[in-house]
């Protein structure tokens, strides 16, 4: 949509500076979809340009989310929406399972092209799936390690201090109390460390939101990623509902600032320089290292996700969507959508629900 805009209908780009930024957007951390739409849009309008399309992007997908947040998330909701949440949620585990395989073989794929080493590759793909299903909440950690060694078997040792020390210093702070810091530093690495697709954000807000910080519910996790896949726009928007949960609006809206501030940062400030990002073998040694650990930590979320399910009617709703989204390659919003019809229906006939 973005190319049919930006090249062929406005032609504010051609299609070789639309293909190497999108080339460059896949080598920042951060939501990539956000990050191309921010630079197209810079490349329109200078910096005015990139803040109106850029919140032109995320704005309505966050305004969206909290709206529905009010409602889902609410001390009290009706039973048919805190059925439709359970059917929806029951979703989840087979929606992350299909985004990390749909991401699994092109990345191999790649591995195989380029001649490089297939052992390590399998190994960054273990290490994440287990950190996921083992450690959520410190899946950054993993992520920018595996990244680490990477580089360092590339030798490239000097960059290791850059991505990892400031980060490992923030940590302890950031895990002293569920206050706005802890806040803050949970939005930070939803938005600015996600690499390798947007649903590798799920477990590293799963262990901060329900197992480190308690601000909501494993069912009310569920609601928030399905509220996420169901509205239009970046996936990192769903951090907005763990904002919510935590400290009200205030709280949604400054997750979600905190989230895409840094996409809007890395556009502004290195925008002029994505050719020679491209050709850079230090941010393309650090993701081969952290790409393919981000797809076998989405993969290694549905271990959480499925185990968060705390209903027996749910699990044949998880077996009907596996066989929806991998056999029959339905969408993931109708998916999504029936299975929350679904659970309304089951909760108003008096099936249990979260």
């Amino acid at each position: 949509m973005l190319r049919r805009l930006v090249v062929e209908r406005e032609g504010w780009m051609d299609a070789r500076e639309f293909e190497d930024a999108n080339a460059a957007c896949s080598l920042l951390p951060g939501p990539a979809s956000t990050q191309v739409a921010i630079f197209c849009a810079y490349r329109a309008g200078g910096l005015p340009g990139a803040l109106v399309g850029g919140l032109g992007f995320v704005v309505p997908a966050v305004v969206l989310i909290l709206a529905l947040s009010v409602v889902f998330l609410a001390k009290a909701p009706p039973l048919w929406i805190r059925g439709a949440g359970a059917g929806a949620g029951a979703v989840v585990a087979a929606v992350a399972l299909r985004a990390g395989l749909d991401l699994l073989g092109p990345s191999f794929a790649r591995v195989r092209e380029d001649g490089r080493e297939e052992a390590r590759w399998f190994a960054y793909v273990l290490i994440g799936a287990v950190a996921a299903a083992a450690v959520g909440a410190y899946l950054v950690l993993v992520l920018l390690a595996c990244g680490a060694i990477e580089l360092a078997l590339r030798r490239r040792a000097a960059a290791l201090s850059f991505h990892g020390a400031p980060l490992a210093l923030l940590l302890p702070a950031a895990a002293a109390s569920g206050g706005l810091g802890a806040l803050a530093w949970t939005a930070f690495k939803v938005g600015a460390l996600s690499f390798g697709g947007g649903f590798v954000i799920v477990p590293l807000m799963q262990g901060d939101a329900v197992h480190v910080y308690h601000w909501m519910t494993n069912a009310e996790f569920l609601n928030a990623v399905a509220l996420g896949q169901v509205t239009p726009g970046p996936v990192v928007a769903t951090v907005a509902a763990v904002g919510y949960a935590a400290h009200g609006l205030g709280g949604g809206l400054l997750a979600a600032l905190v989230a895409f501030l840094p996409s809007f940062s890395f556009i502004l400030l290195g925008g002029g320089r994505f050719e020679r990002l491209r050709g850079n073998a230090v941010a393309r040694g650090f993701l081969d290292g952290a790409g393919p650990a981000a797809i076998g930590a989405i993969l290694g979320a549905t271990v959480p996700l499925a185990a968060a399910l705390t209903e027996t009617w749910q699990a044949p709703v998880l077996a009907a969507a596996v066989l929806s989204l991998l056999a029959l390659r339905r969408g993931v919003v109708t998916t999504l959508l029936a299975a929350a019809a679904l659970g309304a229906a089951l909760a108003l006939a008096g099936a249990p629900v979260p």
